[in-house]
């Protein structure tokens, strides 16, 4: 790879919209930092969902057949409980409890029947879906 390739990647950087706590984290881990990868015939993305446990919470991550991606969930936390001892947190540079939606693009059209999601124990959701292939008989890609 020379320059010019390197010169080339700031134009692949995905548009990607935060709201909620995602929105709000500064001094914590960042949610919604996401990665994408490109095969002949899938994409791969990475979103960074630090301080989402999937145990505790859901997280729902629609994809859409022109690409379009949007994860919500709910970060839970603030008080925490062991035992018998109750903790209100006086200090917080965690993102703080609260709802959260990380919305981008994949480069292009997929078949999200077609996907397998998977939540790491590090808190990133890794997802691969399939591109979208017109069969050689129809020619066009018909309406979502």
């Amino acid at each position: 790879m020379d320059a010019q390739d390197f010169s080339d990647t700031s134009q692949l950087k995905p548009s990607v919209v935060l709201t909620g706590t995602a929105k709000e984290g500064s001094a914590a881990p960042p949610i919604g930092l996401v990665d994408i990868g490109t095969s002949e015939s899938a994409y791969l993305f990475r979103v960074a969902l630090p301080g989402v446990c999937k145990d505790q919470c859901k997280v729902k991550c629609e994809i859409q057949r022109d690409g379009r991606v949007h994860i919500e969930g709910v970060i839970t936390g603030g008080v925490l409980k062991d035992t018998s001892t109750v903790y209100l947190m006086r200090v917080q540079e965690l993102c703080p409890p609260g709802p959260f939606t990380v919305s981008f693009n994949l480069p292009g059209p997929v078949d999200p029947r077609l996907s397998s999601p998977t939540f790491r124990p590090d808190g990133i959701l890794e997802v691969v879906v399939m591109k979208y292939r017109t069969s050689p008989l129809a020619g066009t890609i018909p309406p979502p």
